[in-house]
């Protein structure tokens, strides 16, 4: 299917041809990274020559182009607000109702049995987010590109990248329609996602402890999880939006499928598992995925066999998380999306990360051009990048064990939302990753909020291992907590410099009394109700760490002033568990 809406591509102006063979910024990658990494440099910085290489011709089909089509709050903010793409993201893409949550139920084959977390109304318009056809989107971004009179070459292969920092251009030797050619750049910038020329070419390459994999296909049929029960009561429980507008998570042990829906009428279906948990080889072909569908999600498995004659494509992702050494050079080059770092899927991150990072590269590549020196800069802002990512990946590695435990997984999602709210949205809004080196007080309070993070995250894991009872017939709101609206709208309002810092300070404490909630109650519940030797053991292991103390007593003396409800901790005011 082509979009109906921005008008396509006219063969005649597919490739432009290059008005010059120098350049200020030549951007390997013509995906979500690169095109939208374009259109920011040219606002920023009007005068600046830039030309943008692609492996694909344009355009690129829709549905089956590519994985990465939910969005969070950064990214929407970043397409939306900062980019200017609202009339094609209302238009040509789809609104998106959150992220959704069910948990494994017994056989899972009744959907209204499970522990679901979500919405229940929308969220303000304010805070939108969205569902995206990457391909749909691609092509409307290659558009502008063309529409604002930069270089835009598909069908382009780079043979080979030529760093010359003690010169005043670097060289790329590329290939179009069998003619070779040379492009001068001052600037090259890599978002050439998984091929990572640069970083291969620098030896860049990190590994990381996370490792999971993943595979997915489109169907062209937009498959309803809400038709998958027609019970009344839960039916109702949505009464404002639709459930499949939301990014729907089907929730196990070691695993996680997605479906997302697509503006053009198909959907995307993901499997993402535990390595250790889930062998690759059981899901790598269309049928074994399937099989493994029958196995562990079976309502899941039956929509998407009748459609088996709609199915558009089949892709697998084998240990799809790593890192990077090094991803901006005062040496004029940058690395962005995933040709520098990929996390993991489950939140949807990485656009939030292209978002981010494409600001670093902006700033300082207007900056050089200007005259400035970015050398200490540039390496602010690469540390930045780098803890980020390192901070943000403690979210997902080693924890897809505890996605089959409701209560658990629950407590764990309201947290990692909440805090990606109260600290890196607030961050991202009010612009202030670019100021992270400028500001001691924003650099000493994101150091508090990763030690923090880091500890919670065991915690958590440490709680599964002890508590796994079994819940069922629930349905949590992200809304039935005061606190989540407040920091969601929050990251909107608009805050004076010294407003923010106060503000970010306060979101800072309030994660930390959230932090003493979680520790505190959990502690409370299972040295109250269980006399399990094991159980106890690891309550006074908790009762004597130092660092869980200090978060306590800081909880208690917040919660005087400032009480929170703990029944996010609980699966919600309305909880019913089976007994352990």
């Amino acid at each position: 299917m082509r979009s109906t809406g921005d008008s396509p591509f006219q063969k005649r102006e597919k490739t432009i041809e290059a008005s010059s063979e120098r350049y200020d910024v030549a951007i390997v990658g013509g995906g979500i990274a690169g095109l939208t990494l374009a259109l920011q440099l040219k606002k920023c910085h009007p005068a600046s020559n830039i030309l943008v290489v692609e492996k694909q011709q344009h355009p690129v089909p829709e549905a089956a182009h590519k994985v990465g089509e939910s969005t969070v709050e950064i990214a929407a903010h970043y397409l939306r607000d900062i980019l200017g793409l609202q009339e094609h993201l209302q238009k040509q893409q789809l609104p998106k109702f959150g992220l959704r949550f069910f948990f494994s139920t017994a056989d899972n084959q009744d959907i209204t049995r499970r522990v679901e977390l979500g919405h229940a109304t929308l969220p303000p318009q304010s805070v939108e987010s969205y569902q995206l056809d990457r391909g749909r989107l691609e092509n409307a971004l290659g558009r502008e590109l063309l529409r604002q009179k930069m270089s835009f070459l598909d069908g382009c292969k780079v043979q080979q990248i030529s760093l010359h920092p003690e010169s005043d251009v670097h060289r790329l030797h590329i290939q179009q329609d069998g003619c070779e050619r040379e492009i001068q750049a001052r600037w090259v910038v890599d978002a050439s996602g998984r091929s990572s020329l640069l970083k291969r070419q620098l030896g860049l390459a990190k590994k990381v402890e996370h490792h999971a994999n993943a595979v997915w296909f489109r169907i062209g049929f937009p498959i309803d999880i809400n038709a998958w029960s027609t019970d009344p009561t839960w039916q109702a429980r949505i009464r404002d939006g639709k459930r499949s507008l939301s990014t729907n998570h089907l929730m196990g042990p070691g695993y996680w499928v997605w479906l997302i829906p697509l503006a053009s009428g198909s959907i995307s279906v993901g499997i993402v598992t535990d390595a250790r948990m889930h062998p690759f080889e059981q899901m790598n072909r269309f049928e074994r995925a399937l099989a493994w569908l029958h196995e562990h999600e079976p309502q899941c498995a039956e929509a998407v066999e009748q459609h088996c004659n709609e199915v558009q494509d089949f892709r697998v992702m084998k240990d799809y998380a790593y890192s990077c050494e090094q991803v901006y050079s005062h040496e004029r080059w940058c690395l962005t999306g995933e040709a520098g770092v990929f996390l993991d899927p489950f939140y949807s991150p990485g656009s939030d990360l292209i978002a981010i990072s494409n600001g670093l590269v902006c700033d300082l590549i207007s900056r050089e051009l200007d005259g400035e020196d970015i050398e200490e800069r540039a390496a602010i802002h690469n540390r930045l990048l780098l803890i980020l990512n390192d901070s943000w990946r403690g979210t997902y590695e080693y924890q897809y064990p505890l996605m089959g435990n409701a209560q658990v997984m629950v407590a764990k999602i309201i947290w990692d939302i909440a805090i990606y709210w109260a600290v890196p949205g607030l961050l991202y809004f009010h612009d202030k990753f670019l100021s992270f080196g400028d500001s001691p007080a924003i650099a000493m309070n994101l150091l508090r909020f990763s030690i923090l993070s880091d500890h919670i995250q065991r915690f958590l894991r440490e709680w599964h291992a002890i508590d796994q009872r079994a819940a069922y017939d629930t349905f949590v709101r992200y809304y039935d907590f005061d606190f989540m609206l407040k920091l969601q709208i929050g990251m909107t309002t608009r805050l004076s410099d010294a407003e923010f810092d106060t503000q970010f300070a306060i979101n800072v404490r309030f994660v930390e009394q959230l932090a003493g909630q979680l520790v505190s109650t959990v502690i409370e519940e299972l040295a109250h109700h269980s006399q399990d030797e094991t159980v106890q053991s690891r309550v006074q292991l908790w009762k004597s760490d130092a660092f869980l103390i200090e978060l306590i007593a800081l909880y208690q003396q917040e919660n005087k002033t400032n009480p929170i409800n703990a029944s996010w901790i609980t699966l919600g005011p309305q909880r019913q568990e089976v007994a352990r």
